[in-house]
């Protein structure tokens, strides 16, 4: 089981990560306010915590989790090869639909940062919703293989 340290949207394609303390996630939305929110593969994105570190130590410095530019962080759980697994977070359930490739826009923020963020899945998830809900920072954070039942 892990924890949901961080929850974030963009207003605008290339703006800042905007970070709250929680959201709703809606099944048309994504993270509200998100613009890229819209139905779809990649409606939520979603970064290990433990990843993302070892991305940093191998450029070699400290950088926001929000330099990643995903939605959602999470600690104590694993996402490599997870496509087709589901996460769950309170209510909400998002389905595993692929790794996030990292971008040029990775090495805009820290030289080396796209190529250490390409092993082992390191840039995070990217996530459809099948089940809105509402979350908040310190939720607990699950995988699970099939889907879980949805109310």
């Amino acid at each position: 089981m892990g924890t949901l340290l961080g929850i974030g949207y963009k207003c605008e394609k290339y703006g800042s990560v905007i970070t709250v303390k929680s959201a709703k996630v809606g099944l048309t939305t994504g993270v509200a306010q998100d613009i890229r929110g819209a139905a779809g593969k990649r409606q939520v994105t979603v970064l290990s915590k433990s990843s993302f570190d070892a991305a940093c130590a191998e450029v070699g410095k400290e950088l926001d989790w929000t330099t990643r530019r995903a939605n959602l962080l999470v600690d104590g759980i694993e996402l490599e090869d997870k496509k087709g697994n589901f996460i769950c977070i309170g209510d909400l359930v998002l389905e595993i639909t692929g790794e996030t490739a990292p971008c040029y826009r990775m090495d805009e923020q820290c030289d080396g940062l796209k190529e250490a963020l390409k092993p082992a899945w390191r840039g995070g998830v990217t996530c459809r919703v099948i089940r809105e809900g509402i979350i908040q920072l310190g939720d607990f954070v699950t995988v699970a293989e099939s889907t879980p039942i949805i109310r």
